[in-house]
């Protein structure tokens, strides 16, 4: 049985944790794995944001769709992790509407302009994380996978586990948080398929 597997990850070119995620998905590709996973790069890269005025709300309100059709939610935490705030910038929970600006994602060079909503009200408790919020991007996708009671995979981009690298805001997860990558009995350096494969329960 193919499972829908949404990916989040710090997607920076230096500094980012893309090892993982092309690992993650290259067991993705063949007929043994059978898992078909969706990564915050491809959200990220498809249509939402061909708009030119995609904001950072749009993209956590794809997020939250993306998360809600996936039944589990890997988050690949590296030593950045805990510091990236891409996506928090919004100030529309505390301030009106005329007072509140964004820049359009990856438009930065147009400068900012008027925020997009000048209505808001309270997200349902028993619906989505609103996806107006000053969260970053990784926050939000966390709090999503929590309310809608996904089933949550946390690994650190290392051989040994880093809890000095899980974000606040991912404490109660820390026992349950593991490296990715092991040595193979021949020496090389893996990623640990034995470990993702029984959290997904493919055994």
């Amino acid at each position: 049985m193919t499972k829908r597997i949404y990916i989040s990850a710090d997607y920076d070119s230096e500094n980012g944790d893309t090892t993982v995620v092309k690992t993650l998905k290259s067991w993705g590709t063949d007929n043994v794995h059978k898992v078909d996973f969706i990564d915050m790069a491809e959200v990220v890269s498809g249509s939402i944001v061909s708009d030119s005025n995609c904001r950072p709300c749009d993209l956590k309100a794809e997020f939250n769709r993306q998360i809600n059709a996936s039944s589990a939610v890997i988050f690949v935490v590296g030593d950045k992790t805990a510091t990236r705030c891409a996506g928090a910038s919004c100030s529309r929970m505390w301030k009106p509407w005329e007072e509140c600006d964004c820049t359009p994602y990856k438009r930065n060079a147009n400068g900012s302009q008027q925020c997009k909503n000048p209505i808001t009200c309270p997200a349902p408790i028993d619906g989505d994380v609103g996806y107006i919020n000053s969260m970053s991007y990784l926050q939000h996708e966390f709090e999503q996978a929590k309310r809608k009671g996904k089933k949550i995979i946390i690994v650190y981009n290392s051989k040994y586990k880093k809890t000095s690298w899980l974000p606040s805001y991912m404490a109660d997860f820390e026992d349950k948080a593991q490296p990715f990558w092991i040595d193979s009995p021949s020496g090389n350096t893996v990623g640990d398929y034995s470990f993702i494969k029984k959290e997904l329960g493919y055994e």
